[in-house]
């Protein structure tokens, strides 16, 4: 058996640490298995968390030390992860920052992303798009 390597866009993140989204249970049981995130993550969560939650900002830093907990060793935005981005933007017709997700998971040799942002069952380098929702 393949192990595999997961990557969790913000929306699962985020999801894991919503009380109110119908979706919150499945991502939480996605993201207790552990995986790889990027400081973009940890970025799209918190400024998520405080725009549309409200969280102060003790809260949001808590969240983000369960997130790191949980997916040590965020992958860091280096020039190398931005130019990939815009590679990936431009043959798949992705946002920018839908392109550094991608970027940063085949970056850390992912086999998963888990996101709901992009095509379920697309295969980009070897990273397989999985809507854990569906």
């Amino acid at each position: 058996m393949i192990e595999q390597l997961v990557f969790f866009d913000s929306n699962v993140v985020i999801y894991a640490h919503s009380q109110s989204e119908a979706k919150s249970e499945t991502a939480r049981e996605f993201l207790a298995s552990g995986g790889v995130v990027s400081v973009q993550v940890l970025n799209e969560t918190a400024n998520t968390l405080r725009r549309k939650f409200g969280l102060t900002w003790p809260h949001i830093g808590r969240i983000i030390d369960s997130v790191v907990e949980t997916c040590p060793d965020p992958r860091p935005l280096t020039m190398a992860t931005n130019r990939a981005a815009v590679r990936i933007s431009e043959r798949y017709g992705f946002s920018f920052y839908d392109g550094l997700i991608v970027a940063a998971a085949t970056e850390a040799r992912c086999t998963v992303l888990y996101t709901e942002d992009l095509q379920h069952g697309q295969v980009i380098d070897g990273l397989r798009i999985e809507n854990p929702f569906i």
